[in-house]
This record gives C-alpha cells, structure tokens and sequence, in this order.
C-alpha cells in the first residue's frame, strides 16, 4: 500500500537516519547503531528511538534513570547505558514517537531510528539496510520458510547496504561477487564491516574492579549465556581460544528469572576447579542486572563489548557520507 502511494509516508525536516534489515534477527544492527551514535553525538544533539521489542510497558517512553530493560526493552536500554548524553526514546508508532521527541527534547538535531527498514509509516532522509554476508538475501526465502521479513527485491528502497559480519580473509574478488549476486542499483552505496570482540567486562558492579580471571588462559573454562538470535560467532570465537567452552542458551530477547540463574549456577558450580568464569553477551548482560545477589555469585560473571569495524579504506568514505547527508539536512 505504501509502495502504491495508497497510504502515505510521513517526512520530517530534520535528519532521520533510518538503520535496519531485511533478515530475521542477528545482522547486528545494535554495533551499527552504536557506531552510528559514537560517529554524531559530540557534533549534534542526537535522539535514538526504537519500538522497544519485548519491552514490558505500552505508549512512548522518553528514557530517564529509572529505565530498565523490562520497561524500555533490552537494546534501548543498552544505548541508554553506554550514552548517557543522548536522548532515548521508545514507542510503536515511529511518527508519533519523533514528533514526541521533538516536543519533550527541544533542540533535537538528528534522529537514528532502531529497526524501522519495515516501519513505512516514517519515510527517512538516509536509510540504511544491513545483509549478514552469511545469510545472503538474493538466496533466501521469506517466513516462514526462509528467514526473510519481506521479498529481497526491497532492498531497492536503501540508500546504503551494509554486509556485516565478514571473514577475517575476505578478498575483493569476495566482496564484488557477493555484490553482483544481490544486486544493486547504481544510486546505492555498499560498505563491508566486521565484528570486533573486546576484554570481558563485569556484568554487576563489584566494589573491587580489579579482574583477577586470567582471560588470556587457554584452560579457562568458560559457561557461556545467551539469548540472542545468533550466538554462533560468539561460540566459534570463544571455542577457539578456549578448551572448553560449554553453552546454555535461550531464545532471543530472552527475559529470565530466578530460575534460570539458579540453574546457570548449578551449571557453574559443577565445573571442576576453581579456574571458571560465567560469559555473556552485552545485550543479555542488561537483562541480568536485577540478579546482583550474593547466592548468585556476582563475581563470575562476565560479558563481551562488541563493535563493528569497516572494511579496508571505507570508514573515512562511509563517515563522509554520514556527515555529508546530515550537514545537508
């Protein structure tokens, strides 16, 4: 209906930057929105609104230091944690939620819309669509048989594509057939990025900061949590540093209670010896929060920051063209 013009899209005169994707879950949009974040918010006054997903709370939200997880959902409220000099906002109308935000946050310069590829509704100054370069979308299949949110032939409404989650080893004979394959228009720019792990970090607040876990030992057995939409990077990464690495996981966006961290320390506690940590994921590592409690021994656990990384010469190119769209708007 959109695409007929039946029902019409709603522009706004400020820049809106639109980053989402096409596939099912785990294309990392999070790193990619923060990177976008990091890029724009000691330049401009910057706003981030998201719907939210599996928040348990209903209408818009503007983020304060009462928020949680529960209520604006787990990626906001990660946002909200790392960047606390920005605005946060939630809520499932993306056009109520900017005029929302423009009228509670006077001076908002730019606003970077979470998931909203699919979100219509909003017509954005500078959509930008992310394709995992391990699930290619020219061969895939929508739901429920394939893993597509709506035909690949969509892809036609980005301004950028970004291929995440690139091999160490990629060539550019690589990246030039994955290009070819799915097909660009020429008004389309495309930038490859990877995924960069870095040191574990406390989940809770510890009164002593000091790690004394060695993580560069090989023979660190490792427990790892997670309840995203792909944790298999995560386990390959962690499998080849580690011997043994064993996994407990849960559906994405997973929301847990006592029970389960009372099963994951059972799990703990019946790993030998004493050289042992519990591992998660950033986006799990908010949703644990509320379990800071000494039977839950705090002190193992661990979470692993992420962050993406361009490809070769393209970050000085796609920061450009970032500023470039903005400065314009």
């Amino acid at each position: 209906m959109y695409s007929a013009k039946v029902f019409k899209s709603v522009k706004f005169k400020l820049p809106v930057i639109s980053i989402g994707n096409i596939t099912v879950g785990g294309t990392g949009k999070t790193p990619h929105t923060e990177y976008l974040i990091r890029l724009l918010k000691n330049d401009y006054n910057l706003a981030f609104l998201s719907r939210g997903y599996k928040r348990k709370s209903d209408g818009f939200i503007l983020a304060d230091d009462n928020a949680s997880a529960r209520i604006i959902g787990d990626e906001p409220f990660q946002v909200k944690r790392k960047f606390s000099d920005i605005s946060v906002a939630v809520g499932k109308d993306r056009v109520k939620g900017i005029k929302m935000l423009i009228e509670k946050v006077p001076g908002t310069e730019i606003i970077v819309l979470d998931d909203a590829f699919q979100h219509r509704k909003v017509s954005p100054g500078l959509n930008i669509l992310l394709i995992d370069y391990n699930k290619p979308i020219n061969s895939d299949y929508l739901l429920p048989y394939g893993y597509l949110r709506e035909p690949a032939s969509q892809k036609k409404r980005a301004d950028i594509i970004i291929v995440t989650k690139i091999p160490e080893n990629i060539t550019d004979k690589d990246k030039e057939l994955f290009i070819n394959a799915i097909g660009l228009n020429s008004n389309q720019f495309v930038y490859f990025t990877s995924i960069i792990y870095g040191q574990p970090l406390p989940v809770f607040d510890q009164i002593e900061k000091e790690s004394f876990i060695n993580f560069v030992d090989a023979n660190l057995s490792i427990l790892l949590i997670s309840g995203i939409a792909n944790p298999k990077p995560m386990i390959t990464k962690l499998s080849q540093r580690y011997k043994s690495v064993i996994t407990i996981t849960y559906p994405d966006h997973y929301s847990y209670c006592q029970n389960d961290i009372t099963d994951i320390i059972r799990q703990y506690n019946l790993i030998p010896g004493t050289n042992k940590v519990i591992i998660t994921t950033e986006k799990d590592a908010v949703r644990l929060l509320p379990f800071n409690s000494l039977e839950n021994i705090p002190e193992a656990w661990y979470y692993i920051p992420i962050e993406v990384r361009f490809n070769s010469d393209e970050t000085v190119l796609f920061n450009n063209q970032i500023f470039n769209y903005v400065n314009k708007n």
